[in-house]
């Protein structure tokens, strides 16, 4: 098969967000203690480890076979000719009908939308527990969604009046899905030790900021690596750079009304969010509207990481405030100004009835699924570590490493 750029360019785009997930590990681990920095970077590793084989032994061919009639449970059924059969041989050279470009490329995301939910559990989660958790869950939930939403499933299959669901990048697949599973796990860990309002603050603000740099670096492959031409690729990437910039500033303006300065942690939680916002709709909004999408995503999810305290759950990272609530944004601003779609130039409530209850969907579905197979964990071999160890240290309990070793 001839190497062609648009494969080149796949390729580039995979390397890519596989860099986001290192990158995550540096915006989660400058975020925690000094003394749990370690165990931050590790949930996010091994999500690369465990994730990475699991897609390529069954993933992918549940993530394929969610898009038959069967819909979840014929994607389920994957797990029989990928895992009981000779994964050796199916994703070999010779294989019929499998473009190992798609699979490379497909795991890349796996790994990322498993670990971004480790910023709810920071601090206090078994490595171990971890993992256990992180496989159950992909297979259960990100590689049927997956299916589902560009596997040719009942979300990509699902139309109204002619108009059908957008999601680009993973408004649901990604964020959605790794935002509600998040919220179930901190319900199911329940709060750290000495959880209030300011209980900590970031013990490394130049590894927050190092961390979103990659993320944003990263994004562009993910929010550019299947456009379709050199249009779409233009207006993906361009989006890629308006909106987390828009969200940044209306982040930091309310930063500046309610604390009375603006922060680097601000700004880097701020492009995060844009960079969610757009995730769905990079290739479908005019930079206009992108901008507008990230000033919106910005400033809501400012005040969404307050919820955390009123309502009483501690999602450490914020996963829930800016990755649930601004997917969420994102997802369903497309139902009002998708170009073409969009109720505004339409009229037609169909585009929102889809962006809506896609949306809706998967987070019904990943929390329950989450927060069944968190307490199932939690009752069995334990999730949580013990509170004198999280005072120690889980860094050295878990690991027994340290983030900062001081030369005598």
């Amino acid at each position: 098969m001839e190497l062609t750029p648009s494969s080149i360019w796949i390729v580039t785009s995979a390397a890519l967000v596989l860099l986001m997930t290192p990158g995550l590990a540096f915006f989660y681990g400058g975020l925690v203690k000094a003394k749990s920095v370690v165990s931050m970077m590790m949930l996010s590793f091994g999500s690369i480890a465990l994730i990475g084989v699991l897609w390529i032994l069954y993933g992918y061919m549940m993530y394929t076979g969610a898009g038959g009639d069967g819909g979840y449970f014929e994607g389920a059924a994957g797990l029989i000719p990928g895992f009981v059969g000779n994964p050796f041989a199916g994703f070999g050279l010779t294989a019929a009908g499998i473009d190992l470009i798609d699979v490379a490329f497909g795991s890349t995301f796996a790994i990322i939308t498993t670990a971004l939910i480790s910023g709810a559990i920071a601090d206090r989660a078994k490595f171990g527990s971890w993992l256990i958790f992180a496989g159950v869950w992909a297979t259960l939930v990100y590689f049927p969604v997956a299916g589902w939403v560009w596997g040719g499933g009942w979300i990509q299959s699902w139309t109204i009046n002619g108009y059908s669901v957008i999601d680009l990048a993973g408004g649901t697949a990604v964020h959605i899905n790794a935002g509600a599973a998040a919220l179930a796990l901190a319900i199911v860990l329940g709060k750290r030790v000495g959880f209030q309002k300011g209980i900590q603050k970031p013990h490394n603000v130049p590894f927050v900021v190092l961390g979103a740099s990659i993320l944003w670096f990263g994004w562009f492959g993910f929010n550019t690596g299947l456009s379709g031409d050199q249009g779409a690729l233009g207006l993906s990437f361009l989006n890629t750079i308006g909106a987390p910039a828009a969200a940044m500033l209306a982040w930091l303006l309310i930063e500046k009304i309610k604390d009375g300065k603006p922060t680097s942690v601000g700004a880097a939680s701020g492009a995060v969010a844009g960079l969610v916002a757009i995730t769905p709709s990079a290739g479908n909004l005019t930079p206009g509207w992108a901008i507008v999408l990230g000033l919106i995503a910005g400033a809501v999810s400012a005040l969404a990481i307050e919820l955390k305290w009123k309502l009483g759950y501690d999602d450490s990272l914020d996963v829930v405030g800016i990755h649930l609530v601004s997917g969420f944004i994102g997802t369903i601003f497309l139902g009002f100004v998708a170009t073409d779609t969009g109720l505004l130039f339409t009229g037609d409530f169909s585009q929102l009835i889809l962006q809506t209850g896609s949306a809706a969907a998967v987070a019904v579905y990943s929390f329950v699924i989450a927060l069944v197979i968190g307490l199932v964990i939690e009752k069995t071999i334990g999730f949580r570590i013990k509170n004198e160890d999280e005072l120690a240290g889980i860094d050295t309990v878990v690991h027994g490493e340290s983030g900062y070793v001081l030369a005598d």
